[in-house]
C-alpha cells in the first residue's frame, strides 16, 4: 500500500503540492482531469483551491476525489528550490 495525503496545498496552475504520510513532499498535476466528468468544476481555480484532505486523500466540497495511490504513483518528486 502506498502512503497517504497528511497536507495538501493547491497552485494557481492547478497543480497539487502533497505530503504524503512517509514525509515524501510530492506534485500532481490535475490539468488532464479539467475536461473529465466530475472534475471540469475544477476548472474554477477559486474552488480548485477548496481541496483538503479527509482520510488519506484530496476531496472538494462537491464531493470529487482522487484516489491517494493515483496520487502517489502519477506525482514528481517535489522540489522546494525550484
Amino acid at each position: 500500500m502506498n502512503p497517504r495525503i497528511s497536507e495538501v496545498t493547491p497552485t494557481n496552475d492547478y497543480k497539487l503540492v502533497l505530503l504524503f504520510t512517509n514525509g515524501e513532499r510530492r506534485l500532481y498535476d490535475c490539468f488532464g482531469l479539467l475536461n473529465f466528468g466530475v472534475f471540469k468544476e475544477l476548472k474554477d481555480v477559486a474552488y480548485f483551491k477548496q481541496v483538503n484532505v479527509l482520510d488519506g486523500t484530496v476531496v472538494w466540497p462537491h464531493e470529487q476525489d482522487i484516489c491517494p495511490d493515483t496520487l502517489y504513483l502519477d506525482s514528481e518528486t517535489y522540489d522546494f528550490a525550484s
